[in-house]
């Protein structure tokens, strides 16, 4: 950890705890749309982690994660640097929308550019003003399009750094989740930076359980980063090295017959598609072992619509 640490030009020195506002551009009334960085730094020496939410708009509980360790103080280290971004995504938020006001994605739009679209400019600020400064980070996600997910932290089963901070956080599942071209998570790897993507709950909700379980594994990865001395004792995890959507075979009404995180066996009952009319019923069979990380609560369905979000059951990880 640098003596100094500089964002936008201001300068944070051990022990202190500034706000930074990064200015990004203008609405079309030329009210200024600015980035809040919160730096909280420790006074002994050690990583640089980055906490950050709101990357999609309309994803509310990553939103809410960050902002509850900030007011409850949580995120205050005895060694290192918290760098928190509660909403990267000021546009999307301000819209309760996934993306920007021409409709990209900014998760899939690094490194960005600082004369390309709306969403390459915030993924260019990010990139060059916070990346170079951290070590490691946590990006809060949320299921989006009426599909909730199961506490989970998603991270790449091909870098070992990667899984051993997955396990650190002790999240309930862990997945593994390539990493992704033009993802937040990695062009910051190409920077030699590991981010883990913790997901959990839907769009414009608040999940509590899952808020209390991001708060408690942040606390549990600043531990094992040394940058903490006490945090919440871990907890049973589970690890999938894959995963599939179940996609409705007709259109319909959708009735699950379990719930999110319920552990399923192959050939059970998942649930049923119905047409309007009562004249036509459809069972959902799940075709193998696992877990339900992911569900789609909009009881209207399309065929091939993806219904069930299923973790399988592999021995040999």
């Amino acid at each position: 950890m640098s003596d100094i640490i500089e964002i936008n030009g201001t300068k944070i020195a051990r022990g202190e705890d500034k706000l930074i506002n990064l200015s990004i551009a203008k609405l079309p009334t030329y009210t200024s749309i600015d980035l809040p960085v919160r730096v909280i730094r420790g006074e002994q020496k050690g990583p640089t982690l980055l906490i950050s939410g709101g990357l999609h708009g309309d994803e509310i509980n990553g939103i809410e994660i960050v902002r509850r360790m900030l007011t409850k103080n949580l995120l205050k280290p005895e060694a290192g640097s918290v760098i928190a971004i509660p909403l990267m995504n000021v546009y999307g938020f301000i819209q309760n929308v996934r993306g920007v006001p021409d409709g990209k994605d900014i998760n899939r739009s690094f490194p960005g550019s600082k004369g390309g679209s709306l969403a390459n400019l915030v993924a260019y600020n990010i990139m060059n003003e916070i990346i170079p400064k951290i070590d490691y980070g946590i990006d809060f996600h949320t299921g989006g399009a009426s599909r909730s997910n199961f506490p989970q932290i998603r991270c790449s089963f091909e870098i070992d750094e990667n899984v051993e901070l997955a396990k650190a956080f002790s999240p309930p599942v862990i997945l593994h989740s390539s990493l992704i071209d033009k993802s937040f998570r990695k062009a910051a790897y190409k920077k030699g930076k590991q981010i883990l993507v913790f997901e959990t709950g839907e769009s414009l909700r608040i999940d509590e359980f899952g808020v209390n379980e991001a708060i408690q594994g942040t606390q549990r990865l600043m531990k094992h980063l040394g940058m903490i001395s006490k945090a919440p004792a871990p907890q049973k995890f589970e690890i999938y090295q894959k995963s599939s959507w179940v996609r409705a075979r007709i259109a319909g009404l959708f009735q699950p017959k379990i719930i999110l995180g319920e552990h399923i066996t192959k050939r059970q009952l998942l649930g049923r598609i119905t047409d309007p009319y009562g004249n036509e019923s459809v069972k959902v069979i799940s075709k193998f072992e696992g877990r339900v990380i992911g569900l789609n609560y909009n009881p209207v369905v399309h065929k091939g619509d993806a219904i069930l979000h299923i973790a399988k059951t592999d021995d040999s990880l």
